[in-house]
């Protein structure tokens, strides 16, 4: 019992991140893989996703309910991420992810710098697309992170959000709520390949789920709330986190 309360705080607090700017399996994962060190680590993802899938689909119904998404260029978004996802995971079985490992804490490192020296960035939402070219971007945003993610994953809903930012001129709060979206259908997608192959603990998963929900109302709520500003910040502190972690993984472990 002990062993499910610790997964329900870490849970409460990855949903609670994760709601606000993605990132919460740098919090879910390390603990499953600690409080469980006997456990394969295919078992052990496959039970981060069955339990933080539902706080992300639960944050994006919050924002859905006060941002306004453009579903034109998202919905097709949404499917490009589930081919990429699926893409990805099938690759990752026939390559070697030693080399993308060891880049990904430059590549954080790169958007962390542009973020600190762009102020303005993701402060206001102005789309600066026309509506065909926007989905036409949404759409290869989907597609490029979803292959991400099947393929390795780490910081999957931080490059969301930078991309949406970057390149469609959303701010932060859409941005996140943008991200949210695509991130569950390629958290839902990854989830299906583990649980078809018997690699999630659904107790575990369950007590999970519960408290990554409780925790996503607060992070959205609290977003939604502050705004913009607020979800920078904490899009900052994120990425940071993300750069320590993966460089250890990479350099050190």
């Amino acid at each position: 019992m002990i062993d499910l309360a610790l997964v329900a705080g870490a849970a409460a607090f990855a949903g609670f991140v994760d709601a606000i700017v993605g990132g919460g399996g740098l919090i879910l994962v390390p603990a499953l893989f600690a409080l469980y060190p006997g456990a394969a680590p295919a078992t052990l993802l496959g039970t981060n996703k069955g339990g933080s899938v539902w706080g992300t689909a639960w944050a994006t119904v919050q924002y859905a309910r006060r941002v306004t998404l453009n579903w034109r260029a998202l919905a097709p978004a949404v499917a490009a991420a589930l081919a990429g996802s699926l893409a990805g995971a099938w690759c990752v079985t026939q390559v070697d992810a030693e080399g993308l490992k060891r880049a990904l804490p430059f590549v954080l490192a790169a958007v962390f710098a542009y973020t600190l020296r762009r102020k303005d960035l993701g402060r206001v939402h102005a789309p600066r697309l026309t509506a065909r070219a926007e989905t036409a971007a949404a759409v290869t945003i989907g597609a490029l992170v979803g292959f991400y993610d099947g393929f390795f994953g780490p910081g999957t809903g931080s490059f969301f959000v930078f991309l949406f930012v970057r390149v469609l001129g959303y701010d932060f709060l859409h941005a996140s709520a943008s991200a949210k979206l695509l991130n569950t259908a390629t958290n839902a997608s990854a989830l299906a390949l583990f649980a078809a192959q018997g690699h999630v603990w659904w107790h575990v998963a369950l007590v999970a789920a519960l408290a990554n929900v409780a925790g996503s109302t607060l992070g959205a709520r609290l977003a939604l709330r502050h705004g913009a500003g607020f979800v920078r910040g904490v899009f900052i502190v994120v990425v940071g986190a993300l750069i320590v972690k993966t460089g250890y993984d990479a350099f050190f472990r």
